[in-house]
């Protein structure tokens, strides 16, 4: 019984770690494979965006236009770096060790991202970028506190501000009132952003939904495929249950 009580700790423990841990409020989303015009909008921004820091080396572009029904001229001419061609991956030229000088550590590959810290993570963290005079980028994020990337799309959702609410607390040795700051609302300065709060909201969403294809690009087909399956298990089970019946038959 210990044994189950620690293991069921431990999976509850990487779990949380998974889902980006106790912090900041994360929030729901659900990703659409299916939705091709999204995959195509989140290859765009990606792209646009993400590819100059950003590598999505376990998938190739080719691959990439054929799941999501994109021209090969369209991919080689808008997505594809110059000196690459359609089959090969998606690496960056941007070299490690001056990444790692310029940022502090190398950019890493996002082609495994929403499956390593979930949808739902990236997508918040993508969204609670604010204002830090402190920091060496000068922003910082609620969900990743003292992260080391810049935030580029702040031209599209504007200078986000952390404001504190005052939260009292009472000592309990004293019993005095005692002011904290909490600092978890989180308000875009006016004009600062060429997209609206619902227009940058899907703009990151189908960021997401396009890194979350990537994690598996097959998932589409493998539930699909699934379906057959089950159908066939299911005609199956009927030859296979009369087949018992004529064989024992006799035994009965």
């Amino acid at each position: 019984m210990k044994i189950f009580v620690a293991l069921s700790f431990l999976f509850a423990n990487s779990m949380a770690f998974a889902a980006g841990g106790v912090g900041y409020p994360l929030e729901d989303i659900t990703p659409n494979y299916k939705d091709k015009a999204s995959l195509q909008r989140g290859l765009a921004t990606f792209s646009h965006y993400c590819m100059g820091c950003h590598s999505i080396g376990y998938q190739r572009y080719e691959r990439t236009a054929s799941d999501l029904g994109v021209e090969i001229d369209v991919m080689l001419e808008t997505v594809v770096p110059s000196d690459k061609k359609i089959g090969d991956l998606g690496t960056i030229a941007m070299p490690a060790a001056g990444a790692a000088e310029w940022f502090g550590a190398p950019p890493p590959d996002l082609s495994l991202v929403t499956r390593k810290r979930s949808p739902e993570w990236v997508y918040t963290y993508m969204k609670t970028f604010y204002s830090d005079p402190a920091r060496p980028l000068g922003v910082n994020n609620k969900v990743f506190p003292k992260v080391g990337m810049p935030h580029v799309l702040e031209p599209l959702q504007g200078i986000q501000l952390a404001i504190c609410d005052a939260g009292i607390n009472t000592d309990l040795a004293s019993g005095e009132s005692i002011t904290e700051g909490q600092c978890d609302t989180l308000e875009i300065v006016e004009g600062s952003g060429t997209l609206s709060d619902t227009e940058y909201s899907r703009l990151i969403y189908d960021l997401v939904n396009f890194l979350e294809y990537i994690g598996e690009p097959s998932k589409a087909q493998s539930h699909k495929m699934g379906l057959y399956v089950l159908l066939f298990l299911m005609l199956f089970f009927v030859f296979a249950y009369l087949l018992k019946r004529e064989y024992w038959k006799d035994v009965h």
